[in-house]
This record gives structure tokens, C-alpha cells and sequence, in this order.
């Protein structure tokens, strides 16, 4: 028997709102839902995450999940928890945004099982023939400004100033859901809680024109306790391709998430089952330290944005910094993983001609990078076997710093004791 999908949110922490009568149309038997992602980037973030589970969540428990890929909403720009107008994005851009989110969608969704295969539509594809003037007169006057002045993504922006463009996003997001109601029999949206307003246009639009019956649900916004926006770094988003945030990089995002995010984060991102979870919980609570809820939410995510393989290499890389990394793993390194591994520890310069020539590794080590203060220091250190250069134990007190000492031909990890890393660079 497939478990509830509306239980299934309520346990995992992610249901905010539902329209009445939603539960008893999910009980009827599969239905068809959808969620619609906006597309201003060419990769989806982590902050999508959720509304990504939701549609994974309405699959696994027997429904029809719908990704709406907003080609046309993307020109328009939706003003819901934006402080001002946006910047608006050019066919082309688009176009290259939606063919990225697609290959993204396609590895969470399944789109070959059956009845319930997931689907993404696009927007665009029944907009774009829909001439302005046919577009008031047979959507806009359904719907009252008086109605949609009340839409807290309206009411938020009438300070400070909405454009018309804007301000007629809700009226083009409530005509998918009647499209998608009228063409492919589809019932339920689904949604952040900041979409609640644009989504129940979409209802009142199927009553008003269609005559029909359609539902709402939103989710939780995911938050961090801190108060701090949640997906976001110094650096900037967390993003779910590779090329723009390193699968070493995701893999210490979740790491490095607090213990009371963890044990939110591992209901709402993961598809460990409750009495999973709740064994984690208690084991995690019994010793904090070994951080078992993130070690756990960190596995879980990874490998399924990016593959076992890129976990593996982010453990390992991980690994680096406690002693257990080895010369092989980190050579193995990109130069974006070094740096974003070595991101924090003292970092120094030398000109590359010096390193040509070879470099005693006291002088190294004291006079050309002051990670010691004397040559008597570093030559005792040395002696005691308590300096690594990459990762291997110097045991040649006397030994040269060359070019041969250089990974991706540009850096020399040098290690004082167990725990004091430095990176030095050639220039």
C-alpha cells in the first residue's frame, strides 16, 4: 500500500496551507499535479530542493507529477517576496535557463513508469500565440483588480512600486492552471507558501471560466535558525549543477548546517523513511559530536544531485584537512576543489622562478614563506617529523622544493604538526 502524500509532508515538516477538499480528492484515487519552476538561472538551486521532493513525494505515493517550466512567466517575472522589479531575461537566455532546469528535473522524476510517469511542460508553448487583446478579454476580466490588490505579492509591493508587468504575473500563473486543468485533466498546484495568492487565482479562474473544481497546496519555506536565507553561502547560491557549485562544495554546505537545521533539513530533503530518521535522532543526540544527522543528510543529498562517485570524492576531500587525505587524493583535486578545500588556511606567494631553481626546504619553509619564524625552528620541527609537504612526510632535512613538488603545476600544501595548513602559490 503506498503511503499518503499528504501525510507523508505533514510528518516530514513541509505542509504550510491546503485548500479544503484537496485530502479527499488525493484519497479518490491518481491524480495529476503541478508545480511550476522559475527559470532566471541555468541551473536550479538548492532552495528548489523542496518543491523538487514535493513533485518526488507526490509521485512515489501514486499521483502524476506536472513540472511547469516557466518560459513564459520568466519574461514577465513574478513579484512574490521581491522588494523590487527584476531584471527581465531575453528568449534566448530562457531558452538555455530551461534546457539546463530540464536535464536537472529529469535526474529526481521518474519519467518512464506508467500512468503516473512525471511530465514537463513549458509555458511558453500556449502563450505564445496568445495575442494581448484575446489575453484581457477572455482571462483578465474574470478576475477584479479589487481581487487581486488583496494578493499579499501585490499588497507588499504597492509602496514602493509594481509594474503593470508584474502586477498581471498572477493572472498569466492562474491561466496555466486553468490550461493545465482544462488540457491535462490536472487538479492539485502545488507550491512555496509565498505562491498561495497566485495559485488560488488559478482556482478562481477554472470556476469562473471553466466552470470546474481544481485544489491548492503550499509547503514551508525552508528557513535557516539563524534567521539567515536558507541555500545561500558568503560565495552566493548553492547550485545543484556542478560546474557552478563543486560537489565537494554541496557536500560541506550540508555538513556545516547547524544541529537543530539537521534534523529539519533530513525530514525535508531525503527520502529516509521516519523510523530512520528517528534512529538517527536519537543516535546523533546520545553523541553530537560526530555530527551523524549531517554526515547522514550530506550522503543522502549528494549522492542523488550529483552520484556515489562525487560523494565518495567529497568525503575524501573532506578528509584532507584531518589528517586522513593522502598525496594521491590530492593531486586528484580540481584547482576550484583545492581552493575551495584549502578555503580559510594561511595562503602565500613565490615567484615560480625560485621554485624552478629549487629551494632548500629550511630556507623554504622559513626565510621564502615565514611559516616558521627561524630556520633553527623549522630545522627542528623537521628533525622530529612534524612537516609534510603535499600530504607525505619530509624525512630529508635537506631535501629541495621544486617543480616536481607542484600540484595542477601551481600549488605546494605544506602542514605544521597535525593541524596547521598552508598554501603556498606560485606567481
Amino acid at each position: 500500500m503506498k503511503p499518503n502524500f499528504i501525510e507523508e509532508l505533514r510528518w516530514r515538516g513541509m505542509l504550510h496551507d491546503i485548500m479544503p477538499g484537496t485530502e479527499e480528492l488525493l484519497k479518490s484515487g491518481s491524480i495529476r499535479g503541478y508545480i511550476g519552476f522559475d527559470p532566471t538561472s541555468d541551473s536550479l538551486g538548492v532552495g528548489n530542493l523542496a518543491q523538487i521532493m514535493t513533485l518526488l513525494h507526490f509521485q512515489k505515493t501514486g499521483h502524476k507529477p506536472i513540472a511547469l517550466v516557466g518560459g513564459a512567466t520568466g519574461m514577465v517575472g513574478d513579484p512574490s517576496g521581491k522588494s523590487q522589479e527584476r531584471n527581465l531575461l531575453t528568449v534566448d537566455i530562457l531558452e538555455h535557463n530551461l534546457s539546463c532546469q530540464r536535464k536537472q528535473l529529469e535526474k529526481f522524476l521518474d519519467f518512464d513508469c506508467g500512468a503516473n510517469s512525471a511530465e514537463i511542460v513549458n509555458n511558453y508553448d500556449w502563450f505564445k500565440e496568445f495575442r494581448f487583446l484575446d489575453f484581457i478579454r477572455d482571462v483578465g476580466k474574470h478576475i477584479t483588480v479589487n481581487y487581486m490588490l488583496t494578493k499579499d505579492s501585490v499588497k507588499n509591493r504597492m509602496e514602493s512600486g509594481i509594474s503593470f508587468t508584474e502586477f498581471s504575473y498572477q493572472l498569466v500563473q492562474g491561466y496555466d492552471f486553468y490550461h493545465l486543468w482544462k488540457n491535462k485533466n490536472c487538479k492539485l498546484q502545488m507550491g512555496g507558501s509565498d505562491q498561495w495568492g497566485n495559485i488560488v487565482t488559478g482556482t478562481e479562474l477554472i470556476r469562473r471560466i471553466g466552470g470546474g473544481e481544481a485544489f491548492a497546496l503550499t509547503t514551508n519555506l525552508v528557513t535557516k535558525a539563524d534567521g539567515a536565507k536558507f541555500g545561500k553561502t558568503e560565495e552566493g547560491n548553492i547550485w545543484l549543477d556542478p560546474n557552478k557549485t563543486s560537489s565537494y562544495k554541496f557536500y560541506q554546505f550540508w555538513m556545516n548546517v547547524s544541529d537543530e537545521d539537521a534534523k529539519k533539513y533530513i525530514r525535508i530533503f531525503t527520502l529516509l523513511d521516519k523510523g530512520a530518521i528517528e534512529q538517527l535522532e536519537t543516535e546523533h543526540n546520545a553523541a553530537p559530536h560526530l555530527r551523524l544527522l549531517q554526515k547522514a543528510l550530506a550522503k543522502d543529498v549528494t549522492i542523488r544531485v550529483h552520484s556515489e562517485v562525487d560523494y565518495n570524492f567529497a568525503v575524501e576531500a573532506s578528509e584532507l584537512l584531518f589528517g586522513r587525505g593522502t598525496k594521491e587524493s590530492l593531486k586528484k583535486l580540481s584547482e576550484q576543489d583545492l581552493q575551495a578545500v584549502f578555503e580559510g588556511v594561511p595562503q602565500m606567494n613565490i615567484p615560480f622562478s625560485e621554485i624552478e631553481k629549487g629551494i632548500p626546504i629550511i630556507d623554504f619553509l622559513s626565510v621564502n614563506t615565514n611559516i616558521f619564524l627561524s630556520k633553527g625552528e623549522a630545522k627542528k620541527m623537521l628533525t622530529g617529523g612534524g612537516v609534510f609537504i603535499n600530504k607525505e612526510k619530509v624525512e630529508d632535512v635537506n631535501c629541495l622544493i621544486g617543480k616536481n613538488n607542484l600540484i595542477k603545476e601551481r600549488y605546494i600544501l605544506a602542514q605544521k604538526g597535525k593541524k596547521n595548513y598552508y598554501l603556498i602559490k606560485t606567481i
